[in-house]
């Protein structure tokens, strides 16, 4: 059997521009679709190299437990002593921030202040402990900015919990977070392949907290209101000779967590101090944006991919 390269998702709309980039370079692929599915932990899995881009989001797309069975597919890969990017420690990241934060803490980046909490009373005493003039929630399990609100009150917090816009996160825990005041309305979003730096794109955040650098997000998902910019404005911009001694530090940060493909989110105050608050580990690209600078996210992945394929190739 031909070896080939397994991507792992669900979400077709994520995966289509890898797959163009695959079909470019000429590379054997499958797509392994998980939602509902099995795992026969009696078999031997395929030869080749396996690319898990699960999503925390997943749950907004009617994949509740795709993370999950995703999970059990990627430890009997490893089991197997199968290349794969993105695996077990990489989703155990995705779909937690509290492990997320954690980690970047353990690398020596500094995050947000946080709190998790799970339940009315608890997401209020929260807050209180904080003490910030203006805080955050945001769901725990996330993606897409799912839960994000500001707050400048505790009243204004228990107005919204007992009201019917409260949105719990998927897995019950709530994040109070203070909320880091940026002199301009931007954050700046760094990716990497390979584990090492491609680019940075900075990202307007005038319109609200929820975005998504990926195409189908901007097009389709009402959780992600991007907007149409004027041309001269547009929404993501690549940074063009983007260095800083962050890039370093998220570096190795991927390197102890085994992690290859991320996009990871810092916010600076007025001060200039930078806070990391968000690593996604099936991160998307924003095709107008990489047109504008001619850099591509995805034909580096494919072209990792491919490498690694040839790589699996002479050492079986």
């Amino acid at each position: 059997m031909t070896e080939k390269i397994y991507v792992i998702h669900e979400n077709e709309e994520w995966t289509t521009h890898l797959f163009k980039r695959l079909d470019e370079l000429q590379l054997p692929y499958e797509d392994w679709f998980i939602n509902e599915g099995l795992v026969d932990l009696n078999d031997t899995p395929p030869e080749g190299v396996f690319y898990s881009r699960m999503s925390a989001s997943s749950h907004t797309r009617g994949h509740r437990y795709a993370p999950e069975m995703a999970a059990s597919l990627l430890a009997w890969l490893e089991h197997h002593g199968r290349t794969v990017f993105n695996g077990t420690r990489a989703l155990r990241l995705e779909v937690s921030k509290v492990n997320q934060y954690m980690a970047l803490n353990a690398a020596g980046i500094r995050t947000p202040k946080t709190i998790a909490a799970n339940g009315r009373e608890q997401i209020i005493a929260a807050a209180e402990k904080l003490d910030a003039p203006s805080f955050i929630t945001k769901h725990n399990r996330a993606g897409k900015g799912l839960g994000v609100r500001l707050f400048h009150s505790i009243d204004a917090l228990k107005e919204y919990l007992d009201g019917g816009e409260f949105d719990p996160s998927i897995d019950g825990i709530t994040l109070i977070q203070e909320y880091i005041q940026a002199p301009e309305p931007f954050i700046t979003r760094c990716e990497f392949v390979g584990g090492k730096f491609v680019y940075a794109v900075q990202v307007d955040t005038s319109e609200g907290f929820e975005l998504c650098p990926a195409d189908a997000c901007r097009i389709d998902d009402l959780f992600c209101p991007v907007g149409e910019q004027p041309e001269e404005t547009p929404k993501f911009q690549v940074v063009e000779g983007f260095d800083d001694p962050i890039i370093a530090k998220y570096e190795e940060f991927l390197r102890q967590n085994d992690i290859a493909v991320a996009g990871i989110e810092f916010i600076r105050n007025a001060a200039g101090e930078i806070f990391t608050y968000d690593v996604n580990t099936n991160t998307n690209y924003n095709s107008d944006a990489e047109a504008a600078a001619g850099k591509f996210g995805m034909l580096e992945l494919a072209k990792l991919l491919g490498k690694e394929l040839e790589k699996s190739k002479v050492t079986v």
